[in-house]
């Protein structure tokens, strides 16, 4: 297992769910959630939070339906993936398939006693500590980098 902080990001059509472990990789816990932006502005927050945490790896949970199609949101997953990639060079960014962490994320939530109307605010960070965890188990596992190697958009936003 390769040491160091990684950072998950859960990236929806509104919100941006955002997970981080230690330096050990043992221990994945929420951050924050970012507003999704037009502009490019939770791309921005999102290399700040890299650079703030010191990430030497990040991972972008890839939606798809569980055929294993694609959809609109896993196009959207890869753009904006491979536009946080063209931001923080030379960190490496990865895709890892994220079915099923959003019912996972809920399963949680409400086995921790929370109410449905209060998930909102935490559920894409419960969403992004669970494709954390499945990609720290997954490299345990196999001795390598879980998900697929994004090639970053070259300067970040078009």
């Amino acid at each position: 297992m390769r040491p160091g902080t990684r950072l998950a990001f859960d990236v929806g059509k509104a919100r941006v769910g955002v997970a981080r472990c230690d330096a050990e990789a043992i221990l994945a816990v929420p951050v924050v959630t970012l507003r999704r932006d037009r502009y490019g502005a939770d791309l921005e927050e999102a290399a700040e939070l890299v650079a703030e945490h010191d990430a030497m790896e990040v991972v972008v949970g890839l939606p798809r339906h569980m055929g294993g199609g694609s959809s609109s949101s896993t196009k959207d997953a890869r753009r904006w993936a491979r536009e946080l990639a063209g931001m923080i060079t030379p960190v490496r960014v990865r895709l890892v398939d994220e079915r099923l962490t959003t019912v996972t994320a809920h399963q949680a939530l409400h086995a921790s006693g929370r109410h449905e109307k209060d998930f909102r605010g935490v559920v894409d960070q419960a969403a992004a500590v669970v494709i954390l965890n499945q990609a720290l188990e997954a490299e345990r596992a196999t001795g390598r980098p879980a998900g697929e190697p994004v090639a970053p958009t070259q300067g970040g936003r078009p």
